[in-house]
């Protein structure tokens, strides 16, 4: 075995362990596929719980830190570091990707910290940040596909594990919506499952689609919360195991979004 595809495989563990669903997306996937978004999403996992492993501000900043010092690397395209993630990622990223990536990780510096989003524009503008630019570099890597028709679809991802999160979030104190009124709940989610609804298919190539198995739940669980928007509070958000598994694999089956 090599070590690339050593690291490839501890890329594949981690995400098992840390994002079951994505997981099991990415398992549906092409085998060439698996080999560049397992790295990708494993980063994704390693950045978004950097900042929640300590309760020292400073010590999750640098932690993010050495991500974006990471991604610089690969920016530059000089030497980078030895690393089960950084190395395979390396393999998969542009420069551009690379720079998408660390505005996804400045974007996670929120997480350190209890203040609220400044506004409705700073909460969007996390979403697209840390979902669409990690959904946008998945499909480019793969194929070709419309990025605002990725971050349209990837808005709608977002949100669904935004809602997932709420009850966690807010017994950690923090306050995740800026309007948490049920009627702007209800709002978000009629707006996004629209924007998903949108999409066509053409937008985004075969060979790409592959990036957003991982939402396939995601209109599903947009009109349970349109339907009643109190599940986002009562972390009641959910499919049927049955209906989880045989919707995966109608998707990646029919390669259809």
């Amino acid at each position: 075995m090599s070590d690339l595809t050593a690291d490839i495989n501890a890329c594949a563990a981690l995400v098992q362990r840390g994002d079951a669903d994505r997981f099991m997306a990415i398992m549906a996937s092409p085998v060439a596929a698996r080999a560049k978004l397992f790295p990708l999403f494993a980063f994704n996992i390693e950045v978004s719980r950097a900042p929640w492993v300590t309760q020292e501000s400073m010590i999750a900043e640098m932690r993010l830190q050495w991500w974006r010092d990471a991604l610089e690397e690969i920016r530059d395209g000089g030497q980078v570091r030895r690393h089960e993630v950084v190395t395979p990622l390396a393999a998969v990223l542009t420069p551009e990707m690379a720079d998408s990536l660390d505005a996804l990780v400045e974007a996670r510096r929120w997480d350190i910290y209890k203040d609220p989003f400044e506004d409705e524009a700073a909460f969007r503008a996390y979403l697209d940040k840390t979902t669409g630019n990690l959904l946008v570099a998945g499909c480019q890597m793969l194929g070709n596909a419309d990025e605002a028709a990725v971050r349209d679809i990837a808005f709608a991802h977002a949100l669904v594990r935004w809602f997932q999160a709420i009850p966690e979030l807010e017994n950690q104190g923090r306050r995740p919506l800026v309007d948490g009124r049920v009627e702007a709940v209800q709002a978000l989610a009629q707006e996004a499952l629209a924007r998903r609804q949108a999409v066509r298919s053409s937008q985004i190539s075969k060979e790409a689609r592959a990036a957003l198995y991982c939402t396939w739940q995601d209109a599903a669980l947009l009109k349970q919360v349109i339907a009643d928007p109190i599940l986002v509070a009562d972390g009641a958000l959910g499919l049927s195991e049955f209906r989880r598994k045989s919707s995966l694999l109608a998707m990646s089956t029919f390669n259809r979004l």
